[in-house]
């Protein structure tokens, strides 16, 4: 697997950019193909749980980098607002 350094922990919360691309085999009698959303839930869920009989992994590359917050949305910006408040108040 290859990922980019990790930040070091401060406890202060931060906008991170991720970009994960898997490839595994999966054995399975049905795939939801018509919910595309029911289909990667199912699929991220059957890759979280671990290479068994019935999944193989092939290529899992991780790249998280993280962004000055005024590249955030304004919704991610407000959530960082109020981590940030809640975490000066506890």
């Amino acid at each position: 697997m290859n990922s980019s350094p990790t930040p070091t922990s401060n406890n202060t919360p931060g906008v991170y950019e991720c970009e994960v691309h898997l490839k595994f085999r999966l054995i399975e009698e049905d795939l939801p193909v018509r919910d595309r959303e029911q289909l990667i839930q199912m699929l991220v869920d059957a890759f979280a749980y671990g290479s068994d009989d019935y999944l193989e992994t092939i290529q899992a590359d991780v790249h998280v980098e993280e962004l000055d917050e005024l590249n955030a949305s304004p919704r991610l910006r407000r959530q960082l607002i109020r981590l940030r408040n809640s975490a000066q108040s506890a």
